[in-house]
C-alpha cells in the first residue's frame, strides 16, 4: 500500500470555518488521493457537512473540539483560554506528536503563530519563526520572508530566514542552490538599515553550500522575480504583502471597469477574453494561498481567513508538497551546514590564536 500523507485541519479557522474547509479538502483530496486527514473542529458544525462529502468523510479521522479560536481573539488569551480543547491547538499538536505531518489552519494568525511556537517550539539556533509567503513574478515564483511573523530583525535573524528560504525554495521549486536577496531600499551596498547592511556581509563572507547570495534587491524586484527567495523582516515584508494583494485588486477592477465602458471595448473583450482569462488566472491570490511557518519543529501553512474553497485546497497543496519535499529535513541539514562553517571560521587556526 503506498504511503499516506497525514494531514490535520483546523476546521473552525476563516472566516468560514468547516464552510470552506470541507469543500476544500475535497478539492485537494481529488488532486492527491493519497492524503489522510485528521480533522478538529464542533461535531454539530462538521458531522453534516462530511455527510455531503463522503470522499473526505472517508479519508478522515474526525475529533470534536469544543472551543473554537475567534478571528480577534489576541494571541495571548488564545494561549490562555481553553487552548488544550480548540481545534487550532489540537490540529498543531498532532504535528507535535507525528499523528500528523503538517497542520493547515485559516485562523486567526497571531494566535495560530503564537501557539505553533509554543506547542512546537523553535528549531536549534533559531531565534525566531518567520512567516514564508510563495510570490508569483515574472519568472514564476518567488519565495518572500517574513511577511509578519515577528517585526523587526537583527542580522543573524535575517540570516536564518536567508537559510530557511532558501531551504523551502529547494523544496517547492527544486533548484538546488536558490538565489537569495535581501530586501532593502537600493542595491548599493552603503544604503539601508545598519542590520541589513550587516547581513548583507555576512552573507558575502559566509559560503553556503545551499544558495548563492545575489546582494541587495529593490521593491520593484519582488515582481521582476530577480531572485529565488526575498528576504525581510516582518514589518516591511506584511505591508508589501499587503500592497501587492491591492494592487492586484485595483488592477482588476480597472480592467472590469474598462471592458464594460462602452460597447466596443465589449466587442474588444470577446476577441481578447482568452488574455483576459489568462491574466485572470494569473493574477488570482486563491492559486498561490498559503504562507509556511519556518524555524519550527513541524509544519503549519496558514491559509488566507477570507479564502473560498479553491484557495484552501491551494494551502494544502502547499502543505501536501512541503511534506513529500521533505522540508524540514533541508532544514536541518542547512542549518548544520551553516553553523558548523560558523564555527570552524570561529575555531584558532595555530598557536598565535590561542
Amino acid at each position: 500500500m503506498a504511503k499516506t500523507i497525514p494531514i490535520s485541519l483546523d476546521a473552525m479557522g476563516g472566516d468560514h470555518g468547516a464552510d470552506v474547509v470541507i469543500p476544500g479538502a475535497e478539492i485537494a483530496l481529488v488532486r492527491h488521493p493519497d492524503i489522510r486527514f485528521l480533522l478538529f473542529g464542533n461535531e454539530k458544525v462538521v458531522l453534516p457537512l462530511l455527510e455531503k462529502y463522503p470522499r473526505v468523510r472517508d479519508a478522515s479521522t474526525f475529533h470534536h473540539c469544543d472551543v473554537s479560536i475567534a478571528m480577534d481573539t489576541k494571541p495571548s488569551q488564545a494561549l490562555r483560554q481553553g487552548r488544550w480543547r480548540s481545534s487550532m491547538w489540537r490540529s498543531i499538536e498532532a504535528v507535535k506528536t507525528g499523528d500528523a505531518s503538517v497542520a493547515v489552519s485559516a485562523g486567526n494568525t497571531g494566535a495560530l503563530m503564537a501557539m505553533s511556537k509554543f506547542c512546537l517550539r523553535t528549531m536549534a539556533n533559531i531565534e525566531r519563526p518567520a512567516i514564508a509567503a510563495i510570490w508569483p513574478t515574472m519568472r514564476g515564483e518567488s519565495v518572500v520572508l517574513d511577511v509578519g511573523a515577528t517585526i523587526g530583525a537583527d542580522a543573524q535573524q535575517l540570516i536564518d530566514f536567508a537559510i530557511l528560504g532558501g531551504a523551502m525554495a529547494r523544496a517547492l521549486f527544486g533548484v538546488q542552490k536558490p538565489s537569495v536577496g535581501l530586501l532593502n531600499i537600493g542595491v548599493e551596498e552603503v544604503k539601508g538599515l545598519e542590520e541589513v547592511r550587516t547581513a548583507g556581509r555576512l552573507l558575502r563572507e559566509t559560503p553556503l553550500r545551499s544558495l548563492h547570495y545575489a546582494g541587495f534587491v529593490e521593491g520593484d524586484d519582488l515582481g521582476k522575480g530577480t531572485v529565488d527567495v526575498v528576504v525581510t523582516e516582518g514589518f516591511a515584508g506584511n505591508i508589501a504583502l499587503k500592497t501587492a494583494e491591492g494592487t492586484a485588486k485595483q488592477i482588476g477592477s480597472y480592467l472590469r471597469s474598462a471592458m464594460n465602458r462602452t460597447f466596443m471595448s465589449k466587442i474588444g473583450y470577446l476577441f481578447a477574453k482568452g488574455a483576459f482569462d489568462l491574466l485572470r488566472e494569473k493574477m488570482d491570490p486563491r492559486k498561490v494561498n498559503g504562507g509556511v511557518f519556518l524555524g519550527l519543529n513541524g509544519i503549519v501553512i496558514k491559509s488566507h481567513g477570507g479564502t473560498d474553497a479553491e484557495g484552501y485546497a491551494s494551502a494544502i497543496d502547499l502543505a501536501y508538497d512541503m511534506v513529500k519535499n521533505e522540508l524540514t529535513h533541508k532544514i536541518a541539514q542547512d542549518l548544520v551546514h551553516y553553523h558548523r562553517g560558523r564555527f570552524a571560521e570561529a575555531a584558532p587556526t595555530s598557536e598565535g590564536d590561542l
